[in-house]
């Protein structure tokens, strides 16, 4: 069984919710939509309050290259663009629309009808996508035209489709494997086209054994695509892990996936990939996991952008009286929600209640010296290190450790004895040493 070959843990898997049907969400009475829901620079505005919008109109433009547009997800009034509190807390600009039905722009096919055959060419494909706000939906909303515009002097040899979803907890991926397999085989064609590349494979934790049976089914006809069975750890949905797992090479220290000639785009984003380019439509939904183990009624809905997550946790069965925090994507790597009025963005893959025994962290101890950090760091650092010079400030020597290798995976924080906050302390130095290399490329910015 094929996996990446450095650390990395088995947590429980906690896949509660893997035999729910995705069940589609009551539009909110106000969509709030962040105009940052992308990696890269906020999208501006184009709406003002007053006016009036249809479903998947663009209310905010990219403001360059890294950047995305972004769409009403409802009908209805614009009432505000100013900033709101985010799941952080931290207020960002945003447009608030008051719905008053659901009213699609023209020229967008709201139909089930599979179009398969797809004869744009590379560059009006790359446009489409564009056009529609498509980002990555694993989490990470790497704008996706950018992904497919492979730098000059580099070459995509072969495209991976990312359904491992390998977080505990997390099912949306798993089911709209199993429900909507077909348009992602679609959009795995059109990826291919847009990329050049004369193969695809689909990499799928063995722990979805029907997933994996589905898409092999789905695929039989086409050897260009292939269905790769991975073994089960985690964090091999990351780009890194899942490229080595797949293809046997390793990114390079320092380097991007495309260094290896692999280009990683998520089944989620295959999926919206394929309703841009043959339905016109933009990203203006997405399926999102809202479970735990206290929560009376763990699903996966779709959801409209903008959807207070509150709204979504009552649908559930509202907040566990044990509840002790709610996580914005799984409990390795997601954030805690301070604002349960917060909307779901394009990167929420989940919704996460933890009971309050498991919310609150054990007093720190000091460190044993045993390791076990090293032994599961899947990038071969040295977290115990990492955390304890950026605890001192000491950012020469963390860059020259390769801080900036770290993926954040939290494997380190969750198997150390002494309960440390290793992975804490090496994000502020990993935030701190990227800072200070950008500043040393452009020194007048």
């Amino acid at each position: 069984m094929k996996g990446f070959s450095k650390g990395g843990i088995h947590a429980p898997e906690y896949k509660i919710s893997s035999s729910k049907a995705v069940v589609p969400f009551p539009l909110p009475e106000i969509a709030v939509v962040p105009l940052s829901q992308h990696i890269g620079a906020p999208a501006v505005p184009c709406v003002s309050k007053g006016d009036t919008v249809r479903t998947g109109q663009v209310i905010a433009t990219a403001a360059g290259f890294v950047s995305s547009n972004i769409h009403a997800p409802v009908s209805g009034t614009v009432i505000a663009v100013d900033a709101t509190p985010d799941a952080g807390g931290m207020r960002k600009p945003s447009v608030s629309i008051r719905t008053d039905g659901d009213v699609w722009m023209d020229g967008i096919d709201r139909s089930d009808t599979l179009i398969e055959e797809c004869r744009l060419s590379r560059q009006e494909i790359v446009d489409k996508i564009k056009e529609a706000g498509i980002v990555g939906m694993g989490g990470a909303t790497f704008p996706t035209h950018v992904k497919l515009s492979v730098p000059a002097g580099k070459k995509a040899e072969c495209l991976i489709i990312n359904g491992v979803e390998c977080e505990p907890f997390l099912t949306a991926d798993h089911r709209i494997m199993l429900e909507k397999g077909e348009q992602i085989v679609a959009g795995i064609e059109i990826l291919i086209r847009a990329l050049e590349v004369p193969r695809a494979y689909i990499g799928i934790e063995n722990n979805k054994p029907d997933a994996i049976e589905h898409m092999e089914r789905l695929c039989a006809s086409r050897p260009h695509i292939e269905v790769v069975p991975l073994r089960v750890r985690y964090p091999q949905g990351g780009e890194k892990q899942l490229i080595e797992a797949v293809t046997g090479r390793e990114v390079p220290s320092g380097g991007l996936p495309i260094d290896t000639g692999a280009v990683v785009q998520n089944v989620g984003t295959a999926l919206a990939v394929y309703e841009a380019v043959q339905k016109n439509k933009p990203l203006i939904e997405r399926v999102v996991t809202v479970t735990g183990k206290a929560l009376a009624e763990p699903a996966n809905l779709k959801v409209r952008i903008g959807t207070p997550i509150r709204s979504l946790i009552e649908f559930c069965g509202g907040l566990p009286q044990d509840a002790g925090k709610v996580i914005n994507g799984g409990p390795m790597m997601g954030r805690a929600v301070a604002n349960l009025d917060a909307p779901v963005t394009k990167g929420t893959s989940g919704i996460l209640i933890i009971r309050q025994k498991g919310a609150v962290r054990k007093p720190a101890l000091s460190c044993i010296k045993c390791a076990k950090c090293v032994g599961v760091c899947p990038m071969g650092l040295e977290p115990y290190l990492l955390s304890k010079l950026s605890k001192r400030a000491r950012y020469d020597e963390l860059e020259a450790l390769k801080i900036t290798d770290c993926i954040e995976c939290g494997s380190c924080s969750y198997t150390c004895p002494s309960y440390l906050p290793l992975l804490d302390y090496i994000r502020l130095g990993k935030a701190e040493t990227l800072r200070r290399i950008r500043s040393r490329k452009n020194p007048e910015k």
